[in-house]
Formats: C-alpha cells, structure tokens, sequence
C-alpha cells in the first residue's frame, strides 16, 4: 500500500473520470458566460484545471490558460494540449500578471482551500485577476447538510487494459469533508497496486459563500442549473468597479 497524492494517480485521472460529460458541461458554461459577462474580451483562466479536460472544449472560441498545483496533471495536459498555456499554481496565491474575461473553478475544487479565511482570500484572487465585467464561474463543493457523512462509496473504472476499483467511507472534521480514498489498480503484465489518498475539501454554505463572494467585489449569484449536479450547482460571479 502506498500513501498517495494525485501525483501518483495523474497517469489514472482521465480514466478515473471518463464517466464526466465535459463536453455538456462545458456548452452550459459557454451559454452561462454568454449570459452574465460583461468584458469585451475571450481571455479565459481555468483554475486547478487538472489534465486540462474542460478547456479542451474551450479552447476554439477563447484565449485559454490553465493553471494546477499538481505538476503531473499538468505535465498531461501539456502533451494533450500544447496549444494551451498551463502554469503552475495554488489557487490561493497564484499571480500571473494578467487580467482575465473569464476564470473558472470546476469540479468542486474550489473546496481544497478548506476553510472560509482562504475561500476569502482566493475569490480577493480571483478578483485581482479579472477585468471589470469579467465572469467568474465556481461548482462548488457539498454543503455540511448534503454531505453524508457514514456513507460507503464503490465505483469501478476500466478500459481494456486497467481496472480500477475505488472504495471510501465519508468522514467529516468540523466543516471539513474528509475521504479515506483506497484504488486497487490492475493492470495487464503488472502487479495489482494499491494506493491511498485523503481528500480533505472544506463545505462551505451558500449564503456564506455569496457574501464573501460581494465581498470580494462581485455581483453574484447561485444557479441550480441542469449539467451539474443539483445539490452543488454553481456560483456566478460579475466583477464590479
């Protein structure tokens, strides 16, 4: 057994998550971006943007970026994309010296930042590194009451030549998620391998959220929208001033 981080499991992520439907993902996020900005430009920054799968479907009709803290996902990325700029960074502190028309944070990342200080201090981040009238988007984490703790999860992954089997009983500290991740991974010619990961992603409310979030210098909204899942939704964010 070896204690893992997704450096590890990089080479394993596109199959872990073949199930996602980033195309119709992405076409929502195309029209809600249509919908709410305001900036005249198609400068787009995916946040922890991982193997860089959303902005594969991103990448005809804006100027993308990418930006991770796990080097492995981005060194994927780069091979699969290198029309794509990606850089490395925590979503906390990052600074790049450009103003965006759009940044996102999907797949309920924005969670790794744990606690309400530094969700304060990234969307103060976001902020600084988008225009005026420029779009945020956020797909948040599970809220304390959504999120069940006590609960088994099994999920199977496979192609022809890997199975992966992940198995995880949800845990909670306070308002942190925590998730004893365990994959056996099989593949052909190899020995059966067995990784362990912990999850730890802060459950933020939405009300909370929002007003940190005009805190921050946006107008904001929470959507209940179809192509995500509905117990999360996702947070929009226009900046103002």
């Amino acid at each position: 057994m070896v204690n893992s981080t997704y450096g590890d499991l990089a080479k394993y992520y596109d199959l872990i998550y073949s199930w996602k439907n980033y195309k119709n993902e992405s076409k929502m996020i195309k029209q809600v971006i249509l919908k709410y900005k305001k900036s005249d430009g198609n400068s787009f920054l995916d946040v922890a943007c991982g193997t860089g799968k959303h902005l594969e479907n991103m990448r005809s009709k804006f100027s993308c970026t990418g930006i991770d803290l796990n080097e492995e996902m981005l060194n994927i990325a780069r091979k699969k994309f290198p029309d794509i700029r990606f850089i490395k960074g925590n979503m906390i502190n990052f600074e790049i010296n450009e103003r965006y028309d759009i940044i996102t944070c999907l797949f309920s990342s924005i969670g790794y930042v744990k606690t309400y200080k530094n969700l304060r201090i990234t969307l103060e981040n976001f902020s600084k590194h988008l225009k005026t009238g420029g779009v945020v988007l956020i797909e948040p984490w599970f809220t304390k009451a959504a999120y069940k703790v006590g609960a088994p999860h099994l999920t199977v992954y496979q192609d022809k030549n890997t199975k992966i089997a992940r198995v995880s009983v949800s845990k909670a500290k306070g308002g942190v998620s925590i998730m004893e991740m365990h994959y056996l991974i099989a593949e052909r010619d190899k020995e059966v391998k067995h990784f362990v990961s912990v999850e730890e992603l802060g459950m933020f409310e939405t009300q909370k959220t929002l007003k940190i979030m005009k805190d921050s210098g946006f107008k904001a909204r929470f959507l209940k929208i179809k192509s995500f899942d509905r117990r999360k939704g996702l947070f929009v964010g226009v900046k103002v001033g």
